[in-house]
């Protein structure tokens, strides 16, 4: 066995109602102002207000940031930055999906560290700790919550770059599975597969470890056995509390094996087409999974027992049947097969190749792969 490390570095409160704790939680952050970061969609449905309410309750003052956008850009995080620094808060709520944690993330490297955003591409560059975070999702997709990265798009190159560092963890996570109860059934969907992507691709990550394996399992294990039913059901509350355990799970996972393929693709996706990030995983994922196929080590079966309806795999098992099982779920989904059905045209894949292949993601894939290889992908993908 290969060494390995790992760390638990955060506080995490689970369960139904928990959102009630938050005041305790930012009393114990020492905080007295904080800066709410979330999006005009969660303040259109009221979740905003709630949160609002239950930090000023607790006596607490709030400034809120709400011009978060899907796939965040570099002018958002410098606008959020600049508020954070003229409203004098000393902390920050993260609410919503990956996009407001991603923010709230280089908002945190920013206000203590200054420059550009872009000053901190790629791993280990933000040299210490970063203003305490509280991360409150309202999906079970991202994991954003306990994963050590922000993604964020740099439109001047059509690019998505991360920052990639442990000091940008979260301090604390809140999972309320109440929060996720009321997701139209396609936000469920994609985030949901997203989710699961997370757990596979850590899971047959070149980096995975006992640690992340157990989590990746888990994470599996209750998303295989409850995504179906939750995107049919949202207000199945035995189905919410495994989707979000689920979700949190695999974020651990993928923080410590990182991932593959799948999101070193996708993230061009989103960049050149403003595919949501969930969707362009899902279309990915099962021509990923074919390709990587020749590189199975018997972990293919393990993944398929954990996400088919019906019977398990037998000794006729094909690493194959892993990509047309994923198919099946995308298709009761309703999850789209094609990139071309979002809008993805062949003309921008030498660049989304280019792009891919600088993804810190590519050395992590269970199959060596080459700029040539990333862009059959992308056509068979098409």
């Amino acid at each position: 066995m290969k060494e390995f490390r790992f760390k638990i570095p955060q506080n995490i409160e689970f369960g139904m109602g928990s959102l009630a704790k938050l005041p305790e939680i930012l009393a114990e952050c020492g905080s007295e102002h904080v800066f709410l970061i979330s999006d005009r969609g969660l303040e259109k449905i009221g979740v905003v207000k709630k949160v609002r309410d239950i930090i000023e309750n607790g006596g607490i003052r709030c400034t809120a940031y709400l011009d978060v956008q899907p796939n965040p850009t570099v002018d958002i995080v410098n606008e959020a930055a600049v508020l954070y620094q003229e409203c004098g808060a000393a902390g920050i709520v993260a609410l919503g999906g990956g996009s407001p944690m991603d923010v709230a993330k280089t908002v945190g490297v920013l206000v203590n560290y200054g420059g550009k955003i872009t000053d901190y591409e790629g791993n280990h560059k933000v040299p210490g700790p970063i203003v305490p975070i509280i991360a409150i999702p309202t999906t079970a997709g991202t994991g954003s919550e306990v994963t050590a990265s922000a993604v964020i798009t740099d439109e001047s190159r059509n690019y998505k770059f991360s920052v990639f560092s442990y000091e940008i963890l979260p301090r604390y996570a809140v999972l309320d599975p109440e929060l996720i109860m009321t997701a139209p059934a396609s936000i469920a969907a994609s985030c949901g597969v997203d989710a699961l992507i997370h757990a596979i691709e850590a899971y047959i990550s070149r980096n995975a470890t006992p640690f992340s394996d157990a989590m990746a399992e888990k994470a599996m294990e209750l998303i295989g056995a409850n995504l179906r039913r939750f995107v049919a059901n949202r207000a199945d509350e035995e189905a919410a509390c495994a989707m979000m355990a689920g979700c949190n799970f695999a974020g651990i996972a993928f923080a410590w094996a990182r991932l593959g393929n799948v999101h070193a693709m996708s993230h061009p996706v989103s960049a050149y087409f403003h595919v949501p990030h969930g969707v362009a995983n899902s279309i990915l994922l099962p021509t990923v999974l074919e390709y990587n196929a020749l590189a199975d080590q018997g972990r293919y079966r393990v993944i398929y027992n954990y996400i088919c309806q019906g019977e398990k795999a037998g000794d006729e098992f094909r690493p194959e049947m892993l990509a047309e099982e994923v198919r099946r779920l995308n298709d009761a989904l309703g999850i789209p097969r094609t990139l071309s059905e979002v809008g993805v045209t062949e003309d921008k894949i030498p660049e989304m190749a280019e792009d891919a292949m600088k993804s810190g993601n590519i050395p992590a894939n269970p199959r060596q792969t080459t700029e040539k290889e990333i862009t059959e992908l992308y056509r068979k993908a098409m």
